[in-house]
């Protein structure tokens, strides 16, 4: 796949970065998200810049977090993560998508549609 074809190419590593500080913001301020914000403990500095490193790869980009050898499934699976609980951390990456300015008004619909999906295939019981 080409760069400008990608997600990645297509909304950049400033993109990615927002997307990321947004959706830990709310993950870290808004009650709504406090189970999110429980899972993750008090110093949310590493889960950000893991999570903004995992997502610039996952969308095509730079993939030095995968090249580490990890894996988001594995690093999830010690978590009973129930179908509320994905939905909450689709929230707030749905509204952390949107906070965005899209010259592509497709891009924030397809991103939230494979995010959606990962959530979900996050979902297991402990």
């Amino acid at each position: 796949m080409s760069a400008q074809l990608c997600p990645y190419g297509q909304i950049g590593a400033d993109k990615v970065a927002a997307i990321t500080g947004s959706f830990y913001d709310l993950v870290e301020s808004d009650p709504a998200f406090s189970r999110l914000h429980a899972m993750h403990g008090a110093d949310m500095a590493p889960v950000r810049d893991g999570f903004e490193r995992f997502l610039t790869g996952w969308l095509g980009g730079p993939r030095d977090w995968f090249m580490k050898g990890q894996c988001v499934m594995a690093l999830h699976a010690p978590m009973a993560i129930d179908a509320a609980l994905a939905q909450e951390w689709t929230d707030a990456m749905s509204a952390a998508i949107a906070e965005q300015d899209w010259e592509d008004p497709s891009v924030p619909d397809r991103l939230e549609h494979a995010l959606v999906r990962m959530a979900r295939s996050m979902i297991r019981k402990h």
